[in-house]
């Protein structure tokens, strides 16, 4: 297949619900027919290809950690650049399923055996059939960095393990060359893997936080299990702590907890509590909200929680499931476009092929 060709698959397939709906929208654009499977295998084979050049290191980015300028209170333009990191399910086909698409195949066949008899050629055996996954869930690692007004951002995503997402980490932080930046904030969940994969990198992100909306939704889970769903006591104590550990500091907080506990007699609602309190004791390091109100920076996760929504756009819906392989394919491709490196990619490919 050209690269034209291969191209325009796969932005159609990005953009379609299924690969048979975007081989009908080739056909309609170029005039091309391909079979439903051969056009998936083209596609994916190309978002494999991108992960291996990702993991090359043969991708070059157009922009760096110093192209992002940002202008504070004072009048002063630094340069900012933030890191998000989150995991997202995707829907993988399991052992079972593969088993019972495997025995409806076999029937199919054996019917269309039955009615051709005596005419034209057998076909050929099935292929082997790859191993499906022991859940119907698999978890993708996505990283993210971009800067304040999101006019630049780079997003990847892997389906192994915490120690690969590091090295995405990694390869983002080196062609970024994010020692350039004279602000670097990581905004991340309370996930232990995410905290000690950005620790371990050089340059360091400080100060690495937990986004705000991770932490509210702890502290609601203790009021309801302390006031009931919607009591009106209830939420105005949720939003007194919020608001002291966001425009006061972690103590007034932590002393607010200790003065309910001390109020507390109910062995059900004191283990909420409880485990409220371990929570926030455990990522102290990771809540001066303070420190981002007078410096202007974020303390919510929402750029990352909105990169997980579009890498995985095309491989989430109603009956859909992929090989974590070729979900992952799937995922670079589209990684590629919220990147900006839509072009770049194609240009990697002509080179290659010079």
């Amino acid at each position: 297949m050209s690269l034209g060709v291969r191209e325009l698959a796969c932005r159609l397939s990005l953009d379609a619900a299924s690969f048979a709906r975007a081989g009908e929208c080739l056909l309609k654009a170029s005039g091309l027919r391909l079979g439903d499977e051969t056009f998936r295998k083209l596609v994916e084979s190309e978002g494999k290809a991108v992960i291996a050049a990702q993991d090359a290191e043969q991708l070059e980015f157009d922009w760096r950690a110093s192209d992002c300028r940002v202008a504070q209170a004072d009048g002063r333009v630094v340069t900012r650049l933030y890191l998000g990191c989150d995991g997202v399910m995707v829907p993988t086909v399991t052992a079972g399923e593969k088993h019972k698409r495997r025995v409806k195949a076999l029937a199919r066949r054996k019917r269309l055996k039955r009615r051709l008899r005596g005419r034209g050629q057998p076909r050929g055996p099935l292929p082997a059939m790859r191993a499906g996954t022991t859940e119907r869930f698999k978890e993708m690692k996505l990283v993210g960095f971009y800067d304040q007004e999101r006019e630049h951002r780079l997003a990847r995503a892997t389906r192994k393990g915490p120690k690969h997402a590091g090295r995405l980490m990694r390869q983002g932080m080196t062609g970024l060359l994010i020692g350039g930046a004279d602000q670097r904030i990581a905004l991340v969940d309370g996930a232990p893997w995410i905290a000690r994969q950005i620790r371990h990198r050089r340059p360091a992100f400080d100060p690495l936080t937990l986004d705000f909306w991770h932490l509210s939704e702890h502290v609601h889970q203790a009021r309801r299990e302390l006031f009931g769903e919607s009591d009106p006591a209830g939420v105005a104590w949720a939003e007194q702590l919020l608001s002291a550990i966001r425009h006061q500091g972690y103590e007034p907080f932590w002393q607010k907890l200790i003065e309910r506990r001390s109020r507390t007699r109910s062995p059900r609602r004191r283990k909420a509590l409880d485990g409220l309190m371990h929570y926030v004791a455990e990522r102290r390091t990771m809540l001066d909200y303070p420190r981002h109100e007078r410096q202007g920076w974020d303390i919510g996760s929402g750029p990352t929680e909105s990169m997980c929504k579009t890498l995985t756009r095309r491989v989430k819906g109603s009956g859909k499931r992929w090989d974590a392989d070729n979900a992952e394919a799937m995922i670079a491709l589209e990684g590629l476009l919220q990147s900006d490196q839509w072009s770049g990619w194609w240009d990697h490919r002509l080179q290659q092929a010079a």
